[in-house]
């Protein structure tokens, strides 16, 4: 009789391709609410979280503040000649103000900050995993999750929506100093249309949207570093991985919550 050949077919190879995406999303929802489960008790690691915020909110300042002064001034850049053409000069303030608060704000601070923390989470504790660290804890009777990623949600979560604000402000300051040399707009004329034409849920908006993308960075990050296998080339892979699935998915959250947040506040 013929033995039974040992390759697959294309049918199963695609069924347990999706098996394992589906295991992977299981993994890391019930990690997720783990992490946010151990606050209801204790212990908490408060001073390890105060590490984590200066590390990831203090950290990632000098990286928000070069890129949202950029932002700015680009908007006024690329929006000056139309204002001019169509003499709505006195509008700028608006356009910029809306455009960061409601969208570049939060999506460009979040976007840096997987770049930046979220792979820095996944090379942490790739390399704990791999050095057996991790175990180690376990043996210990230390929960590594409460340990090593509560902590850093918690940081995360807490930090972006002020990484947020400061963008959103120091673009203003790009968009008002490129306004007023390439415009010629005073300043009172600028910071006034930029307050006005914000109201309550532009400000709802920008404050919601990092609150998700912290919890999305964080746990993207946190998940790909403690489920690497392989050694040193897992933890390349983690990282890699944990920036890239993180930044798709705040741009995907970001197109609910945008249309989410429209509909509750027009």
């Amino acid at each position: 009789m013929p033995e039974p050949s040992g390759t697959l077919s294309p049918l199963s190879v695609l069924g347990n391709l999706l098996k394992r995406q589906v295991l992977g999303v299981q993994d890391y929802t019930l990690l997720a609410l783990q992490s946010m489960a151990n606050l209801a008790t204790p212990p908490q690691y408060w001073q390890d979280t105060i590490n984590q915020m200066d590390l990831i909110g203090v950290g990632s300042l000098p990286i928000i503040i070069a890129a949202s002064l950029s932002i700015g001034a680009v908007l006024v850049l690329n929006t000056a000649s139309q204002f001019q053409r169509f003499g709505m000069t006195a509008l700028t303030g608006d356009a910029v103000s809306l455009a960061l608060v409601r969208e570049l704000g939060p999506t460009i601070s979040a976007l840096l900050v997987a770049g930046r923390n979220a792979s820095g989470m996944a090379s942490e504790l790739g390399s704990m995993v791999v050095t057996e660290q991790v175990d180690a804890m376990r043996a210990l009777g230390t929960d590594p999750i409460r340990k090593l990623m509560t902590p850093r949600v918690v940081a995360t979560v807490l930090m972006l929506p002020l990484l947020v604000a400061v963008a959103d402000f120091v673009g203003l300051i790009g968009g008002f100093f490129v306004a007023h040399f390439t415009l010629r707009l005073g300043a009172v004329q600028f910071w006034t249309r930029a307050i006005d034409a914000l109201d309550f849920g532009d400000l709802v908006q920008g404050m919601v949207k990092p609150l998700v993308f912290g919890f999305i960075i964080s746990t993207v990050g946190c998940f790909q570093g403690l489920r690497v296998r392989g050694g040193t080339q897992g933890v390349g892979r983690a990282t890699t991985s944990a920036v890239v699935y993180s930044s798709v998915m705040v741009l995907v959250a970001d197109t609910f919550l945008a249309k989410l947040l429209l509909y509750l506040f027009q």
